[in-house]
C-alpha cells in the first residue's frame, strides 16, 4: 500500500510538473474562460496551505541526518507525507495563480517576481522529493535545499503581499515609529506634499502599476490625469461631479465605494482635501501650498497637515529622559517617541477612547520636562483634564481635536508659555470666553477651529485681535464651492413586517440632518421632522427622507416603502407564465419579502421583479389552515417612459378550495404616469369584510397587454 501510494504521487507531482512548464511555455496564449477565472481566484485562499506545510517539511528535512533521528521511522514518514502533499499543493497554487495573472489589474514587475518565485518554490521543492533518497544525498544538499525553500517562499509571500496591499504593507505600521518628517508650510507642494501621501497612504495600494485595479495608477500626476477604465476622474465643468469625489463619497458599504471595505478609511481632514483640491477647479500637481490665496480653501486645510509657518528646527534646553524609563511608559494605548533623531523632545500620542483616563497623562509626570507635543484627539478628553496638561511645561504642540473640552478650561492651559500650536477643532468652544483667554498664549503661532460654533464673522474678529496667531478654519463656506450630499440609505433588513417596523435610516456623511415625511408630502428643512431612531411604522407607509447639512447642496428625495404583511400563504402557483426578462423567484416572488428598485427594465436590476407583457399576472396561493383575510395590496412600479404601467384592475377571489372561490373585490385605483413622470414605486390596496378561506386567487390586468409591463414584487395579505 505504502509502495502504491509513493509512486502514485510521484506520478501525479511528474504530471503536475510538466503541466506546470507547459502552461509557462504557452502562456502568452492562454484564453482564460469565466468558469476556470472561479478556479483561479481560489489562489488567495489555497496558497496559506502549501506555505505552511512546506515550511514544516522543509524543518523536518533540515534535520533529517541527525543522528538520533535519521532511523526514526514515524520521522521519516511524516517528513515524506509532508514534503509530497506540500509540493502537490504548490503546484495547484501555481497553476491557479497562473490562471489569476491573467485577470484585469494584474501587472508589472512585482507580479512577475511573485509569480517566478512561486514558480520556483514548486520546482526546488519537486527536485528535493525526487531526489532526496538519492546516496549522494546527504545532511549538505539537505540543509542547503530546506533553507532556499524557505527563503524563496519569505520573498515569494513578501511579493505576494505587495501586490494584495501595496509596496508599503509590512513597512507601513513603522511609520508610528519613524514618522516622515513634516514639510514646512513654505516649502510645500500642494499635490507632492498634501495630496499624493494621501493616495499614496489610502489608493495606491490597489492602483499602482503593479496592480492595475480598474486600469488605474494614482502614483503619478500624469496618470492620474489619464484615468481608468471607468473615466477620467476629474470633470472640469462641474467639479462636484468629478468620479473621484462619487466614489470616496459613496456609503462604505456601496461595491464602488472607495477605499473598498475592509480597508483603512479615509479620515475627515483627508477626504476634504482631496475634496478642496479637485474643487479648486485647478488641478494642482506643481504649485505651492504658500502661493494658493490667503483665504483659499485648499490652503487652509492643507495647512492643518503642514508643519506650521516659520517652524524651524528648535534647540531645546533640557536634557533627553531615561530611554528605559520611556519604554516602560509606552503601551498598547500610549505611545511616546523622539520628535526627531538624537532629539531629547518627545512626542506623546494617546489612542482609544474606551480605555482613556486623566491617570495616562499623570503616568507621564517623569518625562513631563521632555514632552512637547501632545495628541490626545477623539478622546473624552475633559477641562478638568487640562490641569494635568498644564504641567507639561515644555509643551510647544497640543491636540485637542473633537475631545469635550470647553473654552472655559483652556485658562488652565495658559502656564504654558511654550505653546505654539493648539488644535481645538470639533469642540463646543465659543468667541466670548476664547477672546478673553487667547491674549494669555504669548507664543501661540495657529490655533485649529474648524468644526466649531464659531461663526465665519467671529473668526476674522479673533484675527483682528490676536494678529500674532493664524486661524485654521478649514474653508470657508460661501455656497460656491458646495457638493450635492447622497440621499439617506435605509439599515433594514427587510421592509415587509407583520406587526410594526422601525425605521432606521443613515447618512455616510457625519453630521447630516435627515428630515422625513410620512403622508406623502415632500420633506424640507424647515416644517418637516428631524430623522431620530423612535420612528416606527405599524401600516403601509412609504417614508420619504432628504439629506441636509451645512455647507452642502440638499440630497434628491428617496422614497423608502414599508409594507405590512401577516399572512403568508403555505403555496402558490403561477396561472400564467411571466415575461422571460422579469423572472424574480417565480410564484415566490410576492411574499419573498425582497423589494425591487427603480431601473427594472435593466436585465442587472430586474432580480427582485415579476412581469407580464402580454397576458394578465395570476396567482393561486393555499393555505394549510383556513385564514381570515380582509385585505390586499401590491407593491409595482411605474415607468412611464419605457412603458412599466400600474394594474388595470385586480381582482381577488376567495373560498375553501379551486373549485369553489367567490370574488371577494375588484379594485383599479392606480392613476396611469403623466407624460415623462419620473419613474416612482407605489403601492395599491383594498379592503373587505373579513372573510376566512383555504384558497385565494389574485389576477392583475394590465393596462395595455399588447404593449405595456406590469411589473410587482410584493404583494400584502392582511
Amino acid at each position: 500500500m505504502k509502495i502504491r501510494f509513493s509512486i502514485l504521487g510521484a506520478q501525479l507531482l511528474l504530471v503536475l510538473d510538466i503541466f506546470i512548464v507547459f502552461l509557462l511555455l504557452f502562456e502568452g496564449k492562454l484564453h482564460i474562460p469565466a468558469w476556470l477565472q472561479s478556479i483561479g481566484r481560489v489562489h488567495p485562499l489555497l496558497l496559506h496551505f502549501p506555505i505552511v506545510i512546506l515550511i514544516m517539511a522543509m524543518l523536518l528535512e533540515f534535520f533529517r541526518f541527525r543522528k538520533d533521528i535519521a532511523s526514526n521511522a514515524f520521522y521519516k514518514k511524516l517528513t515524506y507525507y509532508l514534503l509530497l502533499s506540500g509540493t502537490l499543493l504548490a503546484g495547484i497554487t501555481v497553476f491557479m495563480g497562473l490562471i489569476l495573472s491573467h485577470e484585469e489589474g494584474y501587472a508589472g514587475d512585482t507580479l512577475q517576481w511573485h509569480k517566478w518565485t512561486g514558480v520556483a518554490i514548486f520546482f526546488i521543492a519537486s527536485i528535493i522529493y525526487f531526489v532526496r533518497n538519492s546516496s549522494w544525498y546527504r545532511s549538505a544538499f539537505a540543509k542547503a535545499g530546506a533553507v532556499v525553500t524557505v527563503l524563496v517562499i519569505v520573498v515569494s509571500g513578501h511579493f505576494g503581499a505587495a501586490i494584495t496591499h501595496g509596496d508599503n504593507f509590512i513597512s507601513q505600521p513603522l511609520a508610528v515609529y519613524y514618522p516622515e518628517p513634516q514639510v514646512p508650510f513654505e516649502q510645500a507642494v500642494v499635490f507632492n506634499d498634501v495630496i499624493k501621501p494621501v493616495l499614496v497612504k489610502k489608493c495606491a495600494g490597489c492602483h499602482n502599476p503593479d496592480k492595475l485595479k480598474g486600469e488605474l495608477i494614482l502614483t503619478d500626476s500624469a496618470s492620474i490625469m489619464k484615468g481608468g477604465k471607468s473615466g477620467k476622474l476629474f470633470n472640469h465643468e462641474a467639479p462636484e461631479l468629478s468620479l473621484l469625489l462619487q466614489r470616496i463619497h459613496l456609503p462604505e458599504n456601496e461595491k464602488k465605494h472607495m477605499p473598498p471595505a475592509g480597508r483603512p478609511q479615509l479620515t475627515d481632514i483627508e477626504a476634504m482635501l482631496l475634496t478642496r483640491w479637485i474643487q479648486s477647479n485647478k488641478i494642482y500637481f506643481s504649485g505651492k501650498v504658500a502661493e494658493l490665496p490667503e483665504r483659499d480653501s485648499l490652503r487652509m486645510v492643507a495647512a492643518t497637515v503642514l508643519q506650521p509657518p516659520g517652524n524651524v528646527a528648535e534647540v531645546y534646553d533640557f536634557d533627553a529622559a531615561d530611554e528605559k524609563a520611556v519604554a516602560k511608559l509606552n503601551t498598547d494605548y500610549r505611545t511616546i517617541l523622539p520628535l526627531a533623531k538624537e532629539s531629547p523632545a518627545l512626542a506623546v500620542n494617546l489612542y482609544n477612547g474606551d480605555v482613556y483616563s486623566v491617570k495616562q497623562l499623570q503616568e507621564l509626570d517623569g518625562i513631563k520636562k521632555q514632552v512637547v507635543s501632545l495628541d490626545l484627539n477623539k478622546l473624552p478628553v475633559s477641562d478638568a483634564d487640562l490641569k494635568s496638561i498644564s504641567q507639561f511645561e515644555n509643551l510647544r504642540h497640543l491636540y485637542l481635536n473633537f475631545t469635550d473640552i470647553t473654552t472655559t478650561g483652556l485658562k488652565e492651559l495658559l502656564p504654558l508659555q511654550h505653546l505654539q500650536s493648539l488644535a481645538v477643532s470639533g469642540t463646543k468652544i465659543n468667541y466670548k470666553d476664547l477672546i478673553a483667554v487667547l491674549p494669555g498664549f504669548k507664543n501661540l503661532k495657529t490655533i485649529a477651529v474648524w468644526n466649531t460654533p464659531l461663526s465665519g464673522a467671529e473668526i476674522k474678529q479673533l484675527q483682528t485681535a490676536n494678529k500674532h496667531i493664524q486661524f485654521i478654519e478649514g474653508f470657508v463656506d460661501d455656497g460656491s464651492d458646495k457638493l450635492k450630499l447622497n440621499p439617506p440609505h435605509v439599515e433594514n433588513a427587510s421592509m415587509v413586517f407583520a406587526q410594526s417596523s422601525p425605521v432606521l435610516l443613515s447618512h455616510p456623511v457625519k453630521g447630516v440632518e435627515i428630515r422625513y415625511t410620512l403622508d406623502g408630502t415632500e420633506p424640507d428643512n424647515i416644517k418637516s421632522p428631524v430623522f431620530s431612531s423612535a420612528v416606527t411604522v405599524k401600516e403601509n407607509t412609504v417614508v420619504k427622507a432628504k439629506a441636509y447639512k451645512t455647507g452642502w447642496f440638499a440630497s434628491d428625495v428617496v422614497n423608502f416603502s414599508f409594507l405590512k404583511s401577516t399572512i403568508k400563504p403555505d403555496s402558490l402557483r403561477l396561472l400564467y407564465k411571466l415575461n422571460s426578462v422579469h423572472q424574480a423567484e417565480g410564484a415566490n416572488t410576492f411574499f419573498d419579502t425582497r423589494l425591487g428598485v427603480i431601473g427594472a427594465n435593466n436585465p442587472a436590476w430586474a432580480n427582485n421583479w415579476a412581469g407580464v407583457k402580454h397576458s394578465d399576472m395570476g396567482l393561486v396561493a393555499l393555505f394549510n389552515k383556513p385564514v381570515t383575510v380582509s385585505s390586499l395590496g401590491l407593491h409595482y412600479m411605474v415607468e412611464e417612459e419605457t412603458g412599466i404601467l400600474p394594474p388595470g384592475t385586480v381582482q381577488v377571489w376567495g373560498g375553501a378550495d379551486e373549485q369553489h372561490l367567490k370574488l371577494l373585490t375588484t379594485f383599479n385605483k392606480a392613476p396611469l404616469p403623466a407624460k415623462k413622470e419620473k419613474p416612482t414605486i407605489r403601492i395599491m390596496q383594498s379592503s373587505w369584510k373579513p372573510v376566512t378561506v383555504s384558497c385565494l386567487k389574485i389576477i392583475a390586468t394590465p393596462h395595455e397587454k399588447d404593449k405595456k409591463l406590469l411589473l410587482v414584487d410584493e404583494m400584502m395579505l392582511n
